[in-house]
């Protein structure tokens, strides 16, 4: 299977790079190369690619206003699980956790090997995540300090989604992908993006956590 990519960075030299890059990968094809946020909106909501490359500072909105449009505006639509891969050379706290929170489901930061871009880009297109080795003690620090937590020190779920939260309310009692997927009548593509950015907002290690999650607001009951 060909994953489609759409590539959204201002510099038209960064743009061109990354497509001749990917585009020498049999499995990897670039569908669109866009140089500001707003761009990278429509094209990624009428195109549907499977991954979007975005960039943070660019001109109209920036990357992380685009991330969160193109994650929630389609909330609650299988969209073939469109993920997104920030690229960014800052790894400012505010950029990564911004970035995080807008719904992306990886950091690559622009200095890294250009070898590891093909690798991230399948890596989220099969709705898993990718952190950058250089900034995932940064990523780490940050989850631990600013993720948002209520009275008893866990991990608020006000961050999540409509979307997010029917399928973290679902996960008790339907514990596979293919029954999730069933169940919400979107792909299991879509169900592992979901679940994906569950863990990486909630900054739980594994399934387990997410279904405890569940039953702490009373989404599930036993």
């Amino acid at each position: 299977m060909t994953i489609r990519i759409l590539i959204a960075d201002d510099q038209p030299e960064v743009r061109e790079g990354m497509s001749m890059l990917l585009d020498a990968e049999p499995d990897l094809e670039c569908i669109a190369a866009v140089g500001d946020g707003t761009e990278a909106v429509a094209v990624a909501l009428r195109e549907r690619p499977d991954v979007v490359l975005m960039d943070i500072r660019m001109p109209g909105i920036d990357g992380i206003e685009a991330t969160r449009r193109i994650t929630h505006d389609t909330e609650g639509e299988d969209h073939a699980g469109t993920s997104v891969l920030v690229l960014t050379t800052f790894d400012q706290d505010d950029i990564l956790y911004g970035a995080l929170r807008a719904g992306a489901s990886g950091f690559m930061l622009k200095q890294a090997a250009p070898t590891s871009l093909a690798d991230a880009v399948r890596q989220v297109a099969e709705g898993g995540s990718w952190i950058d080795p250089g900034v995932a003690g940064k990523v780490i620090d940050t989850l631990r300090e600013t993720l948002p937590v209520d009275a008893s020190g866990r991990p608020s779920l006000d961050m999540l989604s409509r979307r997010e939260l029917e399928v973290l309310g679902h996960m008790a009692d339907a514990p596979s992908n293919t029954e999730l997927a069933r169940r919400l009548f979107v792909s299991e593509s879509t169900i592992k993006t979901h679940i994906s950015r569950l863990l990486m907002k909630t900054g739980s290690h594994d399934r387990a956590q997410l279904v405890a999650l569940a039953y702490r607001p009373g989404l599930v009951r036993p």
